[in-house]
């Protein structure tokens, strides 16, 4: 990140709101109130019909509105970052709030080492009245990678610990690169799939593990369930949007000259989700190609290309896709929950900690 030596980084945070009159004020407030200086708060209001409009217009001096009719979370962001003038860019969610000293501690990483492009920290996740629930994102015991993880990025893209939208602060100039966000592919919510995702081709990340913002969980929340209950709908939209992310990865692979790009993008929790889906719902399985015990075969091929993981966790994964492929399918809605919610398995949890490899801090 290129700033002058006299003078310290702007900071642009911009919020995109869609009809959360319940929350977006505690959003703008953790982004006025945080402790280091000079940051612009952007606000874009997606055409909203509830009262976040007027909300917002309370405002007036203090933030940067922008007022548009509804086209998604790609087109509020895209929107955002076109009127923003800050060094570092954070998209903030409407529903979810900074800590107050969330800015400056990011601030430093990127002063500290100027060729990071992307600063992810960890998130408590909190309910819809503001109580932390003891879950945080991602969970303690899985290791956040910090440094150039390109080639995870191009091997197994979907199996990073990556965070949500504002769990993330970027270099401004290197996220121009990527931008604008593709609004007919990544329309109404999940822009972040194209930006966390994209942001590691284009140079180091550093990975605070210290709690700087909150994540609201509530039963309004555009993209992510409430609650550990299995979600077919969700599943089905998830591996639509690790279909197209992995074709937009493998053309800006190609764009920026990474040659080290692996014949194919196969993420152990891509195929997960398939395999999920047509046990359990075949009826919808969004791909008709699929067999079970391909997707055996797939999930194999997977895990042993994980080169983040020890051999033990590698037979795991082996051994619950091919009990996925067998059980009927109470059993198999219990093998999911435990695949996907870290809640529901934490005894197992330290010791699958202890099978991850641990990256070397930065």
């Amino acid at each position: 990140m290129k700033v002058s030596s006299d003078q310290l980084p702007l900071v642009s945070i911009i919020i995109d709101n869609y009809n959360y009159e319940r929350f977006v004020a505690q959003a703008i407030e953790s982004a006025l109130q945080q402790t280091y200086s000079p940051v612009e708060v952007i606000v874009v209001d997606d055409g909203s019909i509830d009262h976040s409009r007027e909300i917002i217009q309370d405002y007036d001096g203090r933030i940067k509105s922008v007022l548009k009719e509804n086209g998604g979370q790609a087109s509020a962001l895209n929107a955002g970052l076109i009127v923003s003038r800050g060094d570092v860019v954070i998209f903030l969610d409407a529903d979810d709030t900074l800590m107050p000293s969330m800015v400056k501690d990011v601030v430093d990483v990127f002063l500290s080492k100027p060729d990071i492009i992307r600063v992810q920290y960890r998130m408590a996740v909190i309910d819809e009245y503001s109580n932390r629930t003891g879950v945080e994102k991602p969970e303690r015991h899985i290791p956040v990678p910090s440094g150039d993880v390109h080639k995870q990025a191009l091997t197994f893209p979907f199996d990073m610990p990556w965070l949500p939208t504002s769990g993330n602060a970027f270099s401004a100039e290197a996220l121009r690169r990527i931008m604008p966000i593709p609004e007919n592919t990544y329309g109404r919510v999940s822009a972040d799939w194209y930006f966390v995702h994209l942001s590691c081709l284009l140079g180091p990340v550093f990975s605070l593990d210290s709690l700087e913002a909150c994540y609201r969980v509530h039963q309004s929340n555009n993209y992510e369930p409430s609650d550990t209950s299995l979600n077919l709908e969700h599943i089905r939209r998830t591996i639509h949007y690790c279909q197209i992310t992995s074709n937009y990865l493998q053309q800006y692979a190609q764009k920026f000259g990474l040659t080290d790009q692996p014949g194919e993008i196969l993420s152990v929790s891509y195929i997960a989700n398939r395999m999920i889906s047509i046990c359990l719902e075949p009826q919808n399985h969004p791909i008709s190609t699929d067999r079970r015990w391909g997707l055996v075969k797939m999930g194999a091929r997977a895990s042993f290309r994980r080169f983040d993981v020890s051999t033990g966790l590698k037979i795991l994964f082996l051994s619950w896709f091919t009990l996925m492929a067998i059980t009927p399918k109470p059993l198999g809605r219990t093998l999911a929950r435990l695949f996907f919610f870290p809640q529901e398995r934490r005894k197992l949890n330290r010791l699958l900690g202890k099978l991850h490899i641990h990256p070397k801090a930065v």
